[in-house]
């Protein structure tokens, strides 16, 4: 099993002990269901195969998530009459379909929400793919891209078919940076500027709601190599950290701004594989292009991260051991 599998098994496996972690909180107090489906029982197993050691720092990095949470959000700890609270972990479609969220904690009765996006050792926000039949333009916004991009790159792939069909390995290819990526970026940097230019004010908040979605969540990520779990709130539509009738969260979560234009786009300083998407309001986005395998293949995937966030985002780092 390769790094990236493992990731995702321990990332599914992180999402039950989340789940588990706020139900062990509440239940006790009040009518808590969780909803079943496959989801469910793909995480339940991945964490049943983790180790025990492994297990327990889920447990752990879970658990300061909770608390965490229960500090933000009365209405899960105050249910007044909208009982029960209810519990799931949405579908892999759900996440294909942009919405980011792994987890929801539901009250129906008042139409209350709330989502949490559960990452194990990693902070990635997305993990798109290039290649000649993805239109980007048309998935990330809506808008297709050009002609003249796909005539840009389509020359790229076809050479990487050919090394395909010849078995041939990446790590044989010494100068894949200079043939492959440097190219492919300036023609991804040429379009994104061209769409932007040709739809002034709509793209950087498309490409915003493309990486994390349009629903707001709380973002957890759990560091095991430090024992603290990091709880960041992404509430760009101004839903989470609501009253639950007169109780009132214990720290405020502001609503954060969308970005509204471009500052610039262009190769991260000393870089050949990497873009920076730097936009008002205090977004930086960081796009490095790799190979996902170790065989050659007509398509290359972005590792994407958000290196630069507004100064209003609520960002917590909760250690383990308290």
């Amino acid at each position: 099993m390769n790094d990236v599998s493992i990731q995702t098994e321990l990332g599914k496996a992180f999402e039950y002990a989340c789940l588990q972690s706020i139900y062990n909180e509440l239940a006790d107090s009040q009518d808590v269901v969780i909803e079943q489906n496959s989801a469910l029982e793909i995480a339940r197993q991945k964490y049943e195969n983790a180790t025990p050691d492994m297990q327990n720092k889920m447990d752990l990095g879970a658990d300061a998530a909770t608390r965490v949470i229960l500090r933000l959000e009365p209405q899960l700890t105050t249910p007044l009459k909208n009982v029960p609270l209810y519990l799931s972990i949405q579908e892999d479609a759900r996440g294909q379909q942009g919405d980011v969220r792994d987890i929801l904690c539901i009250r129906r009765q008042n139409e209350w929400e709330i989502g949490l996006s559960c990452k194990h050792n990693h902070a990635a926000v997305k993990h798109s793919r290039l290649s000649r039949t993805i239109d980007f333009g048309e998935l990330w916004f809506g808008i297709p891209c050009s002609e003249c991009y796909f005539n840009e790159i389509n020359p790229l792939f076809d050479e990487l078919e050919e090394l395909r069909e010849q078995g041939e390995l990446w790590r044989n290819i010494s100068d894949k940076e200079e043939r492959f990526y440097v190219p492919l970026l300036e023609a991804f940097i040429r379009e994104l500027e061209t769409l932007n230019q040709n739809n002034q004010g709509v793209i950087p908040e498309r490409l915003l709601q493309y990486l994390l979605g349009r629903n707001d969540f709380y973002k957890i990520i759990t560091i095991d190599n430090r024992r603290v779990t990091q709880v960041q709130a992404f509430n760009m539509y101004g839903t989470l950290n609501r009253n639950a009738g007169r109780e009132r969260p214990l720290i405020n979560v502001q609503q954060l701004p969308m970005p509204t234009r471009f500052y610039n786009i262009g190769f991260k300083p000393g870089s050949r594989n990497t873009v920076l998407v730097a936009l008002d309001n205090g977004w930086t986005i960081s796009l490095r292009i790799h190979n996902a395998r170790t065989e050659v293949e007509p398509s290359l995937k972005f590792d994407v991260q958000l290196v630069g966030v507004p100064p209003l985002l609520y960002s917590h780092f909760e250690p383990w051991d308290t």
